[in-house]
């Protein structure tokens, strides 16, 4: 009885060896996940297959570095990506050099009178002229012309301009609730 017993015990050792025999024999992984498996689960045999780790393992601080680091590496391609097309910008509107591009912007500095031009449209008013300006300009986005017409009321101390005639403006002290221009001279007078 006691080779019996020996023989029994034996036989599971050699069970178990030849059981770690053939799993050293067999492939370590699978090529691919188990069909079984989540979408979130197949990423993360995906990661430990690949050596990545997540995130999970960085601090804050080291997180918030990565985030300002790349934050400022996009700011830097923003900045030469718009430059780049202010000057393919520039290149196109001298180019050309011959069609309108609206009304220019009002010169104006500090200690300078400003200057508009425009059409009479009443001259009622005793030493009161109403002015309209018309302003156009391409719009940025939808390069449609967009026209803006503003009225201003210009002191004329002659009462020499006339309804429809083209007359120059400059800046001046309030004169009254709304007269805040002068009359500088008349441009063109109407027909």
């Amino acid at each position: 009885m006691a080779d019996e017993n020996e023989n029994i015990t034996e036989e599971p050792t050699d069970a178990v060896e030849t059981d770690t025999a053939e799993t050293e024999a067999a492939p370590e992984a699978p090529a691919g996940p188990d069909a079984s498996l989540s979408p979130v689960q197949k990423r993360a045999w995906h990661r430990q297959r690949s050596g990545t780790t997540t995130n999970a393992s960085k601090s804050i601080e080291e997180k918030a570095e990565e985030r300002k680091a790349l934050r400022k590496q996009k700011a830097a391609a923003r900045t030469r990506r718009r430059k780049q097309e202010r000057e393919k910008q520039a290149a196109k509107l001298g180019a050309e050099a011959g069609t309108d591009r609206g009304t220019p912007k009002p010169e104006h500095e500090p200690g300078r009178k400003q200057v508009r031009q425009g059409v009479v449209v009443s001259a009622k008013g005793d030493k009161t002229l109403a002015v309209r300006i018309d302003h156009s300009k391409r719009h940025p986005k939808y390069k449609k012309i967009v026209r803006h017409t503003t009225k201003l009321y210009a002191h004329d101390e002659q009462n020499d301009a006339g309804e429809g005639d083209t007359v120059r403006i400059e800046s001046s002290r309030p004169l009254s609730r709304t007269k805040r221009w002068t009359l500088a001279e008349i441009v063109e007078r109407a027909k």
